[in-house]
């Protein structure tokens, strides 16, 4: 297994960064790398966001699916794992590097699962609240067929999944999935490392309170043998998710203070409360601009 990344790495890592587009991406090029966590559960990294995968006696729980293109390479990564199929297919939230998977893999007989805000933004289609970009509404095909409000476990033989939904964290259809048995969660894009500051979807119901919350339950979830895989980066431990938590507090709580000083985003991003964070991070002035405007918005919507 390959080692978990450690408490002084996870800020090092933090930066914001576009996504790529199917268009922009050789998907032949891309390999997958799996880790094994123990107790038949898995780590499965491609392009896109991280995979879980538990293996049960008749069939295997997926949580995200990555990109369309890369359909047949995350089936052959399970299939080195297992020769049990693929039985839920769970989306942590609607975006495309998480959902992609979704048609194929319910063509394969997979039963798609996510939170009902994930069926209903993918049906719509959706805004990027920075960009205005505009994603058309996915194929009937690729829209989850099981969801649920709350809470839901799912069961395979020999293994047991629990999904539960964080209110307004990174999106509003966010869903965190715990394997007690492997002391294994999966966060979805509440956490995430990799080459980026996190995406608050501030115009998906998206809030930077929402991922603190979510962030203090998952802390109060894990223990010091918790394995945590984020939604983008290294495997991570209690200790990791910690720093991460701090990040996100120190950064809102001084835009906060911007905003109730009567600042407008202009004026916040203009007094670079981040630079010192982007700086120990490596992020560039836009990078540490675009966070503070998606805080602000998501504190002031």
């Amino acid at each position: 297994m390959s080692k978990i990344a450690t408490l002084g790495s996870i800020l090092g890592l933090l930066l914001l960064a576009s996504g790529q587009t199917e268009a922009q991406t050789d998907y032949s090029k891309v390999e997958m790398k799996t880790t094994d966590l123990g107790h038949r559960t898995y780590m499965i990294e491609g392009m896109g966001g991280n995979i879980t995968a538990a293996v049960g006696d008749d069939g295997v729980i997926l949580v995200d699916g990555q990109f369309a293109p890369l359909h047949d390479k995350i089936q052959a990564a399970v299939a080195a794992v297992s020769k049990e199929p693929i039985r839920y297919l769970v989306n942590t939230h609607y975006h495309g590097d998480h959902t992609g998977g979704n048609e194929g893999f319910a063509k394969d007989g997979a039963v798609v699962t996510a939170h009902e805000n994930v069926a209903k933004r993918l049906s719509a289609g959706t805004t990027n609240g920075l960009t205005g970009a505009k994603t058309p509404p996915a194929p009937q095909a690729a829209i989850p067929t099981r969801t649920y409000t709350t809470d839901l476990t799912l069961s395979i033989q020999g293994r047991k999944a629990d999904l539960k939904h964080p209110v307004n964290a990174h999106t509003d259809g966010d869903t965190y999935v715990y394997f007690a048995d492997a002391n294994v969660l999966a966060t979805g894009d509440i956490v995430s490392l990799g080459t980026r500051y996190p995406n608050i979807d501030f115009a998906n119901g998206g809030t930077i309170d929402g991922m603190i919350a979510a962030t203090d339950i998952y802390l109060n979830l894990a223990n010091d043998g918790t394995k945590i895989v984020p939604g983008h980066g290294p495997l991570i431990n209690k200790a990791g998710l910690a720093t991460y938590r701090d990040m996100l507090m120190t950064a809102r709580d001084r835009v906060a203070k911007l905003e109730a000083d009567g600042k407008s985003v202009d004026e916040a991003v203009a007094a670079k409360p981040l630079a010192d964070i982007g700086a120990g991070i490596g992020a560039n002035e836009e990078q540490n601009a675009n966070f503070v405007r998606v805080i602000y918005r998501s504190l002031k919507p």
